[in-house]
């Protein structure tokens, strides 16, 4: 017999991402922000409840560390099964993903997890091993991970949150991650040159790129509590979106060290990794001079600059974006990274 569990009733619940804190219900504002639980069963459903103008929620199903299954939510409340028809003795790990961004341009965007129903018992989840935060434009979004090597259509479909270097490098690591991304924005501009459309603007509140009075009042243009989620490790990928939208490198050198100053004031202990080079490398001198300088200027030593690997022929997927072996070749350099700092940290 199934049975009816309110998010706040559920032992063992994780949260992932940046959310306004409230279970009743949990509302997921960002790419890869979702739940985790580890549940024995044979069947277990999540109540979901969405909304839109143009831009509809994808989700994903993962059961131990598998993609399972990838959806397309539709308008109003539905229920989605993980899955079903099981073995009951097994325990069996299930996370349900937002896959898409925040969409700034949809002020009816919404996705919001209500219940679960479950013939089951919930378990004692694992302590993750490294707390990450990813933060960056479209390519941390996933844009490209989906659609065909020629789709050029800019569309919810389109992105990808598992097929993704963040994702991947967080499941080699073991690590739980916040994901701050937002398609087309920078660090300084966007690729247009809206300098209002820049990451280190809204970092300090849950999601505050977001628009509209549903969203005000869900929290999402509230202050976020840092002591919610401090980072190990933060990985910034931002500057390629800059690269396009100005020719002003004094203002985008200096973007970048005020943005590092807000990172390590809102996190003091976390090792920042400043990435850059999968869609090209045109201003990297000045991203990587900027965050010398910062270095020079605070001597703060728990930063450094990470040359990433441009998408070769045969790497992209649709709108020209990184895709999959891209993705891949990025995730390693980065696992491999911070798992060298990691030990060097720990070592008396």
């Amino acid at each position: 017999m199934l049975s009816h569990y309110q998010m706040k009733e559920i032992p063992y619940l994780r949260i992932l991402g940046r959310t306004n804190g409230s279970l009743e219900p949990v509302t997921l504002f960002w790419t890869a922000s979702g739940i985790e639980l580890n549940v024995k069963a044979t069947e277990i459903w999540v109540k979901i409840r969405s909304d839109y103008d143009v831009f509809e929620p994808w989700v994903d199903v993962i059961v131990d560390g598998v993609l399972s299954q990838r959806l397309m939510v539709n308008k109003g409340e539905q229920e989605i099964c993980l899955f079903r028809n099981m073995e009951r003795d097994k325990v069996r790990n299930v996370k349900l993903l937002r896959d898409t961004p925040a969409f700034p341009t949809d002020e009816k965007t919404l996705l919001q997890l209500l219940e679960v129903e479950t013939d089951g018992e919930f378990l004692p989840l694992e302590t993750p091993k490294l707390r990450l935060e990813v933060i960056g434009d479209s390519i941390t979004s996933g844009e490209g991970g989906s659609g065909a090597g020629e789709e050029m259509t800019w569309n919810s479909f389109c992105f990808n949150a598992v097929d993704n270097y963040a994702y991947m490098a967080a499941k080699e690591l073991g690590a739980v991650y916040n994901c701050i991304s937002q398609s087309g924005w920078g660090v300084f501009c966007s690729w247009e040159g809206n300098e209002q459309q820049a990451i280190p603007l809204y970092y300090e509140q849950v999601c505050g790129l977001l628009n509209g009075e549903r969203n005000k009042q869900l929290g999402a243009m509230e202050k976020w509590d840092f002591q919610k989620f401090q980072p190990d490790v933060i990985v910034v990928n931002l500057g390629t979106n800059d690269s396009s939208g100005t020719k002003n490198m004094d203002r985008v050198g200096k973007a970048v060290e005020d943005f590092l100053r807000k990172l390590r004031v809102c996190n003091p202990e976390s090792y920042i990794l400043w990435c850059y080079g999968m869609l090209g490398d045109e201003i990297l001198p000045t991203l990587e001079k900027a965050v010398g300088n910062y270095k020079r200027k605070t001597g703060d030593e728990r930063v450094e600059f990470v040359k990433l690997p441009d998408t070769q022929e045969g790497e992209f997927g649709s709108r020209q974006h990184p895709g999959h072996r891209s993705h891949e070749r990025t995730a390693k350099i980065l696992v491999e990274k911070i798992q060298e700092k990691m030990t060097l940290l720990v070592t008396p």
